[in-house]
């Protein structure tokens, strides 16, 4: 597996009309991006800073991944995602040394990504995220 740099980091909030403001004025970022992703139920809102990026993730539904998230946890960093060159071959890979997977092959995500989750029992508590363009 080649792990080229941390893709984004996933932030879970209640609402992106009042979290956007925070890394815009506070930080000076700017918001590139913002995309619904109907089978996630989640709508997304991207930063780019140097290579990664900072996705907010919204509920849309609030028993969908984000909202039981946020219900049991509060907002805060959801996931860890991690660029590779194939999703499915990284997929194979951590699943043959032993790491429990969440998706056995890649899906579509935000900004047409090819995704694949690796289950934060085996990864020390960190929700994992293989992403890639292939």
């Amino acid at each position: 597996m080649s792990v080229s740099h941390i893709e984004h980091i996933g932030i879970a909030v209640n609402s992106l009309e009042e979290a956007i403001p925070y890394y815009e004025k506070v930080l000076g970022l700017k918001c590139y991006a913002i995309e619904e992703v109907v089978d996630q139920k989640v709508k997304t809102a991207f930063f780019k800073l140097g290579d990664t990026k900072i996705e907010l993730l919204e509920s849309t539904d609030p028993e969908g991944p984000i909202g039981k998230f946020i219900e049991k946890k509060g907002q805060g960093i959801h996931h860890l995602a991690f660029a590779v060159d194939n999703v499915n071959e990284s997929l194979e890979e951590a699943e043959s040394n032993g790491i429990r997977l969440i998706d056995k092959t890649s899906r579509k995500g935000a900004e047409g990504m090819n995704i694949g989750f690796l289950h934060p029992k085996s990864t020390l508590g960190v929700l994992t995220e293989f992403c890639s363009e292939k």
